[in-house]
Order: structure tokens, then C-alpha cells, then sequence
């Protein structure tokens, strides 16, 4: 009897801190999220599944292009991709994203481009026609949707605030035969 007391406590033990250990990976370290919405078509679709990174920024700071989760309006988060990191001067013009004067590649975008029937993919604009500002403020991203005709973005809700990410997307790992590393 002893021996099936002391059995079912060591089972305990092991249920609770393996509960705990989970809870503590997905509160801290990675964290579910279903994309909602089409503003990261093609890259990302409704309903997509992923895995965020939440220590990535903890540890480090975000890249240009890399895929982040935001806490935005009224408790809803987004996910968008960071174009404008503190210190840039954004501007769009000829389809062409130009960063601090240099144009840049976006091959995401590639496919879109090629699918649009008038008119740019992204409408021009500079930082300063958007927010009055010529530079992204220290402390805060200017980041945008891969649907860019579609995306409630930087261009409509401004800077975000690096206080305000939650984390790095980059695994799609539900439908099944979706799954992938995005970039």
C-alpha cells in the first residue's frame, strides 16, 4: 500500500512540473498565433497557424524584413513585417522600397507584382508625407503588411512601438502540409 502511495505522488510531481515547465515555454519563450485576415497574402494565409518567437527580441533586437507579432487596437495583436527600423528614412516610389536612399529587394513580393493589373503594388509615399516625421523615432518600427493594398499598416496606425512586440513569426506549422519556415 506504501509502495502505491509512494508510486502515485512521484507521477504527481512529475504531471506538475511538467505543467509547468509548458506553461512557462509558452508564456515566456514561444506562444501560438492564428494569422486573421489577408494582409500578409502571399506570404502568410488566413487561418495559418504559427509560432512566435517571444525571446528573439528579448535577447536581441529586430532585423529589417523579419515577420513580427504586435500588440495593436483594442487588444487585438498583428502581424506584420518590419520595413523601417529607428533611425530610417523610408520612402516608396517606383514600386521600389528605398531605405536611408538605398533601394531594396523584396522578393516576397515578387508574385504580387507581377499579378497586379494597374498601377504599383505599394503607392508612394516618404515617411515624412505619412507621419511629419523624416526618420523612424528612436525606440519604434515602421512596419508593413505583404498585401499592400490590403494592409492596415505603419501607413494607417504609425510607429510601433518595440515596447509593444510580442515576438518573431517565422514557423507555419498548421495546415500540416503548409508547414514552413517563413521569411
Amino acid at each position: 500500500m506504501e509502495q502505491k502511495k509512494s508510486e502515485w505522488r512521484e507521477w504527481m510531481k512529475a504531471i506538475v512540473v511538467a505543467v509547468l515547465l509548458a506553461g512557462g515555454i509558452r508564456y515566456f519563450i514561444f506562444a501560438p498565433i492564428i494569422v486573421d485576415g489577408y494582409s500578409m497574402m502571399p506570404t502568410l494565409h488566413n487561418h495559418e497557424r504559427m509560432i512566435v518567437n517571444k525571446l528573439a527580441y528579448k535577447i536581441g533586437t529586430p532585423h529589417r524584413f523579419d515577420i513580427i507579432v504586435f500588440h495593436a487596437e483594442a487588444g487585438r495583436d498583428y502581424i506584420k513585417r518590419v520595413i523601417g527600423l529607428p533611425g530610417d528614412r523610408i520612402e516608396y516610389r517606383n514600386d521600389t522600397l528605398y531605405v536611408n536612399g538605398k533601394p531594396y529587394e523584396e522578393p516576397y513580393l515578387a508574385e504580387a507584382k507581377k499579378q497586379v493589373a494597374y498601377g504599383p503594388l505599394t503607392e508612394p509615399f516618404t515617411l515624412k508625407e505619412l507621419t511629419g516625421r523624416s526618420t523612424v523615432p528612436k525606440g519604434y518600427l515602421f512596419v508593413m503588411g505583404d498585401s499592400r493594398r490590403f494592409s492596415k499598416d505603419s501607413r494607417h496606425i504609425g510607429f510601433i512601438p518595440m515596447s509593444k512586440v510580442v515576438g518573431k513569426a517565422s514557423i507555419v506549422y498548421w495546415p500540416f502540409e503548409d508547414a514552413r519556415i517563413v521569411k
